[in-house]
């Protein structure tokens, strides 16, 4: 890579997945995606990440009217939902939102829908948190299966890239190397395992 290249920049919204909880910040899957295709020669800088763990889609939202964000971005990633679903709201207060959201996501990638990647909501029922907390797996993943199916949905409808995480984090189950020491949230080497499904969506989108 040049070192004059101009870097493209890239956005990462979300919640505790996005920020990484209990993972060093190079762990972070925005982190690795980028420092990756780096590798590969293309010219992505450090993502600008806006993301804090506990976040529902309307805590999003004002942090967004908070923050001082400096649109059009080259890349925009969004993933959100999870606490949503953990707080028990309802699927169509999150149908609402989450498109919402996703339209700052297109006007901060300049109108641009094949440059954003909405992520999937990852599937927590099946960490040691969940069990040692009473519960059922099996309710966590149709609650999880049923606000993935209204965002990419609605991803669909926006012409945005959709991108399946959960499919992963379901692989990774219980396994201790997989998660942080809360048992609940995604290790450094998990986020790698995204990455198979994360870096080709990326890589398209920034070749349009």
């Amino acid at each position: 890579m040049s070192p004059d290249r101009a870097m493209l920049r890239y956005l990462a919204l979300g919640d505790s997945y996005t920020i990484g909880e209990g993972v060093a910040p190079d762990g972070r899957w925005p982190a690795a995606m980028a420092r990756r295709l780096r590798a590969e020669g293309v010219p992505l800088g450090e993502p600008r990440i806006l993301a804090v763990t506990g976040w529902t889609t309307d805590e999003l939202a004002a942090a967004i009217e908070r923050e001082a964000l400096q649109p059009p971005y080259d890349l925009v990633s969004l993933l959100i939902g999870v606490n949503n679903q953990y707080r028990g709201r309802d699927i169509f207060n999150f149908r609402d939102e989450f498109d919402a959201l996703l339209q700052h996501a297109l006007a901060f990638a300049g109108g641009r829908a094949a440059r954003v990647l909405a992520v999937s909501i990852p599937d927590w029922g099946v960490t040691p948190f969940a069990r040692v907390n009473g519960h059922d797996p099996a309710r966590v993943a149709a609650a999880i299966d049923t606000f993935n199916r209204a965002a990419a949905e609605i991803a669909a409808r926006a012409g945005v890239v959709y991108v399946d995480v959960t499919a992963a984090s379901r692989q990774a189950g219980a396994a201790p190397d997989l998660l942080v020491d809360d048992a609940l949230h995604p290790s450094a080497a998990q986020y790698a395992r995204w990455l198979d499904t994360l870096l080709p969506a990326a890589r398209s989108a920034l070749a349009v």
